[in-house]
């Protein structure tokens, strides 16, 4: 498969155990499958950026495939908390996010990559308003597909890093990436507030943090999935 990775930098060599132990699933080789999107990543500033490409071999590696079925979305709330840091303002918050990293973080040691959402300030926000029981879980799944902001996948071990071969990089624009990077933010955010309290299905067995709490929701339960 093709792997694009956007950096300020150009990145021939992935090193592993290089980089922050604070990103979504802790330290790692982030990626995504889309070209444009790893320009918008390469452009925080209207600094120039590089999409680096890679050839990526994910045969007979062990994936986490955290949107697939087997898991739910608390999963990944679950290692968000665990590795980002959360400004839990609130006492069912702080409570939330106990309960949450007790009875759904999963121990993701084993696996070679992770693919999953990306929790830029948008998805991050969604987590956040879960948390403080604004949203509920079906609420907050519908709102991970808003604005197309994608996935990304993540490279965890050594093994992983053999796999990954650099093919070339395209320069990022960063006047015109850095504008694309905003517009889709505000887009995801848009349609989030529009959405919220109009659009979002909601039904009497909506759960929400405060459920999950007093009713203290196992991972198995049938109604997270």
């Amino acid at each position: 498969m093709i792997l694009y990775h956007g950096s300020s930098e150009i990145v021939e060599k992935p090193v592993y155990g290089f980089g922050s132990d604070k990103n979504d699933y802790g330290r790692g080789f982030y990626c995504t499958e889309k070209a444009e999107l790893a320009k918008e990543w390469a452009c925080p500033t209207v600094k120039d950026g590089f999409a680096n490409k890679y050839e990526f071999d994910i045969s007979d590696l062990n994936v986490l495939y955290l949107n697939k079925d087997g898991y739910n979305i608390l999963n990944w709330i679950a290692i968000l908390l665990d590795n980002r840091t959360f400004q839990k303002r609130s006492p069912i918050s702080r409570q939330a996010s106990k309960y949450i990293l007790e009875e759904f973080l999963l121990d993701i040691s084993g696996y070679d990559v992770i693919w999953g959402y990306r929790a830029d300030d948008s998805y991050f926000s969604y987590a956040k308003d879960f948390l403080n029981n604004v949203i509920s879980v079906s609420q907050l799944s519908q709102a991970m597909k808003l604005g197309e902001l994608g996935e990304q996948i993540v490279l965890m071990s050594p093994n992983a890093f053999d796999k990954i071969k650099f093919i070339d990089y395209e320069i990022a624009d960063g006047s015109i990436y850095n504008a694309k990077r905003t517009e889709r933010e505000n887009r995801a955010k848009r349609a989030y507030l529009d959405n919220h309290g109009a659009d979002f299905s909601i039904n009497p067995d909506d759960l929400y943090v405060r459920d999950i709490l007093t009713g203290q929701v196992k991972n198995d339960d049938p109604r997270l999935r």
